[in-house]
């Protein structure tokens, strides 16, 4: 399934940046995370979890099916997904990623209706004003956009523009953002470590709020938007009054930064989780009444509380997320007894009034100091309880010892090698398994288990060398794979093998086996080959409307093979379209480029390197060459005054320099049909027969590596190995002009 750009990129700003091709090699269906999980959001009429994270996937899981709870995958990110939202009472759900777009999608079927465009650096943070169906969406590009939800629903493929407001004046890139019901106010945190405050109904700043010392990474507005919470990587969690522009209470619970807060509705009771892995629950009605929830294995990213707060969902750095029950009388009962002192995180109540503290009339006897004419304010906090530090030696329990069920996740790759021939990629996941992965059609070749890597890659490396010609990803825990052209010295283009070094060749032709091919051009062919384009061509008269199928180059085709001649990738391959180093440009699978709004954006948006490939069949020239002197051998005996400088292509093997020395250098003549000069042009793909010694004399039906022997540093060479390898191995100087000896044998 395919996306619809809400905002398409002209073609004139595509044709300046270098665009180039990537894909995924995945299941056909990833129904689990493969690595942290970044958001939460929850469908109380149908019992549905939406969660989403950094494998840039978001997943539908049935809360009532606990023992096979995924139902649906929505797939068309390409980079982390930061935030979600779900508006339109379980309609719709809003995404924002990392890939600088904001996506709307229909969450009770799962596809994408519509991409959003705007925001010119990662999106981290969306908000929502559920009264008046409006959401915010803010991150790196310090710039906050408000959405209109009805407006974004109805975009279709033929009206794809929309207009959006935005609120400017942050100075640092944005973290979190919260909005109240009503849309009356909307809050920015940033890592200025102040909170901004906004009326989204003008646009204007109304107030900041300063006291955290660290990026405040998440925020909390209450229904009628005169509370604000935030947790900060200051590791505390404050709540601030809006009408008195200050912080009343400020609480330190973790030892480490706070990156996830949840409230029930009346804001009584807040959860809170962090960098520590814990999940504090604070009663704000009472001093000190706070209670260690649960203890994870690793840093907590986002909390969600059910409306009836009878579950708590934690989603962590690891690709699980666990389900606490929380039943009304644990709660109650827990905050009945008196607080127990906690190691590692110690309690900062910052207010001056003593027994229970309401949260909606805190009357501050601290003074507050008003800076730019009462637009913004510091609150000067004085200490109530155990100061920082203070810890008994008895360590918190927590009242839940494990969850009550858990949605599993699967392992992340997070490291890759690439072997020396250039084709194969040997990865180790979180879960320490080794797994093989052949690039060149796109699949996992082999789970290798919880083996030693490095021995691993160091017997599969063999003694060959092939041009860089591709780069591994690994930041959605996924192996992604970027083909460009001449990018840092890798070139999608550059790398030319023989087939039978492959292992492509028919093991019945012989002949075959010098034919050449282009690991670039094949994989670019097959990774297109669902698009009627590159197989089906007509005139340019027969193509008159519009001129879709008109050819690349202007030039008139009819039907040609689709792909290439040797293999074919999955087509659930994620296939995506991007400038380097910038934003996603299309992304769809490919086996979905065969339907009609598939191609239009296909034609829009492939660059011109890749049209020559798919769709002009143009064979890309060999480019590096190897440049060697060829001498006799001093145990030969031959004595040679003249010192040739000669050249080939970096692809010819030895036994082509084997079949010159014979031929040409030392006059042995031969009957075969090869090509006689070490300059040949492999991409003619040529097959070279084997000598044929019927009816010839025995010395003249000897193949010229059984009569000349080639050395490199006084190393015979194989004559299969060609002269890159030969250089980078065992010459070991690519600066260098390779020397080459040769001496006959008897």
């Amino acid at each position: 399934m395919s996306m619809i750009a809400g905002h398409r990129h002209s073609s004139s700003h595509a044709a300046r940046k270098k665009v180039q091709i990537s894909f995924v090699i995945r299941d056909k269906v990833e129904v689990c995370h493969r690595s942290a999980v970044n958001a939460l959001q929850y469908d109380p009429a149908l019992h549905r979890l939406f969660s989403a994270g950094r494998d840039s996937i978001i997943r539908i899981w049935n809360c009532n099916a606990r023992r096979d709870p995924f139902m649906q995958s929505m797939e068309h990110h390409t980079d982390w997904v930061n935030d979600v939202v779900l508006c339109c009472n379980g309609r719709n759900l809003i995404s924002a990623s990392s890939d600088t777009t904001v996506k709307v999608w229909n969450a009770h079927k799962g596809f994408c209706m519509s991409t959003l465009r705007t925001h010119k650096d990662y999106v981290k943070a969306l908000a929502y004003a559920r009264d008046r169906e409006q959401v915010a969406s803010a991150g790196l590009d310090k710039t906050i956009f408000l959405w209109d939800v009805q407006t974004l629903t109805a975009l279709t493929a033929s009206n794809n523009t929309v207009t959006t407001s935005s609120l400017n004046g942050n100075k640092d890139s944005i973290y979190s953002l919260a909005m109240n019901a009503a849309g009356s106010l909307i809050v920015s945190g940033s890592t200025e470590k102040l909170l901004r405050v906004w009326d989204p109904r003008t646009g204007n700043k109304t107030m900041k709020l300063k006291g955290h010392t660290d990026n405040v990474k998440t925020l909390l507005v209450n229904r009628d938007g005169t509370q604000v919470l935030s947790g900060s990587s200051d590791g505390t969690v404050r709540l601030w009054s809006i009408g008195q522009q200050r912080c009343i209470i400020s609480r330190r619970m973790h030892c480490e930064a706070v990156w996830a807060l949840q409230a029930n509705e009346n804001w009584s009771r807040i959860f809170c989780g962090g960098r520590d892995g814990s999940v504090w629950v604070n009663d704000l009605r009472f001093q000190e009444s706070v209670r260690l929830v649960c203890k994870e294995d690793a840093p907590v990213l986002r909390l969600l509380l059910t409306p009836d707060t009878s579950e708590l969902y934690v989603a962590t750095t690891n690709s699980h997320i666990n389900s606490y029950s929380l039943g009304r009388r644990l709660l109650d009962q827990c905050f009945d007894e008196p607080l127990r002192n906690h190691t590692g995180a110690s309690n900062n109540l910052h207010s001056d009034s003593p027994g229970p503290v309401s949260p909606k009339d805190v009357s501050g006897a601290a003074s507050a100091s008003l800076d730019n004419g009462g637009h913004s304010a510091q609150m000067n906090d004085c200490v109530l309880g155990n100061g920082v530090g203070e810890a008994s030696d008895e360590e918190e329990l927590p009242l839940l010892s494990g969850c009550d069920w858990t949605i599993p996740g699967g392992p992340s790759i997070r490291h890759a090698v690439i072997l020396n021939d250039k084709r194969h990629v040997l990865t180790k996941d979180t879960d320490n398994n080794v797994a093989l992965y052949d690039i060149l059609k796109a699949v996992k070749v082999e789970d290798l288990g919880r083996i030693d890597f490095d021995q691993e890659k160091e017997r599969r490396n063999r003694p060959i060398f092939v041009p860089s010609w591709f780069t591994v990803d690994l930041k959605t825990g996924l192996l992604t794979i970027h083909l460009a052209e001449k990018r840092d010295e890798v070139d999608c283009l550059s790398a030319w093998v023989s087939i039978r070094d492959a292992a492509l060749h028919s093991p019945h032709d012989p002949t075959s086996y010098d034919i050449k091919i282009n690991y670039g051009e094949l994989l670019l062919k097959s990774l297109f080959e669902h698009w009627p384009r590159t197989y089906y061509h007509e005139d340019d008269d027969e193509a008159g409307n519009g001129g879709e199928m008109t050819p690349h180059n202007g030039t008139s085709h009819h039907h040609s093979p689709p792909g290439n001649q040797y293999f074919s990738i999955p087509p659930h391959t994620p296939l995506i379209i991007s400038e380097v180093q910038g934003r996603t440009l299309y992304r769809l699978l490919c086996g979905d480029a065969g339907g009609e709004t598939e191609g239009v954006l296909l034609q829009e948006t492939v660059p011109p390197w890749v049209l020559d490939i798919v769709l002009d069949k143009t064979t890309p020239k060999p480019k590096n060459k190897v440049y060697f002197y060829l001498l006799p051998h001093p145990s030969s005996g031959i004595k040679r005054d003249k010192k040739d400088r000669l050249s080939a292509n970096d692809f010819i093997q030895v036994r082509k320099v084997q079949e010159h020395v014979a031929e040409k250098v030392l006059n042995y003549g031969t009957n075969s049909n090869s090509d006689n000069s070490s300059n040949n042009n492999a991409s003619s793909n040529t097959p070279t027969p084997t000598p044929n010694a019927s009816g010839e004399d025995k010395e003249n039906s000897l193949l010229p590596e059984d009569r000349v022997q080639l050395l490199c540093n006084d190393k015979v060479l194989d004559g299969n190995m060609d002269l890159r390898t030969v250089q980078h191995f065992i010459w070991g100087n690519v600066s260098q002009d390779l020397v080459l000896h040769y001496r006959p044998l008897k």
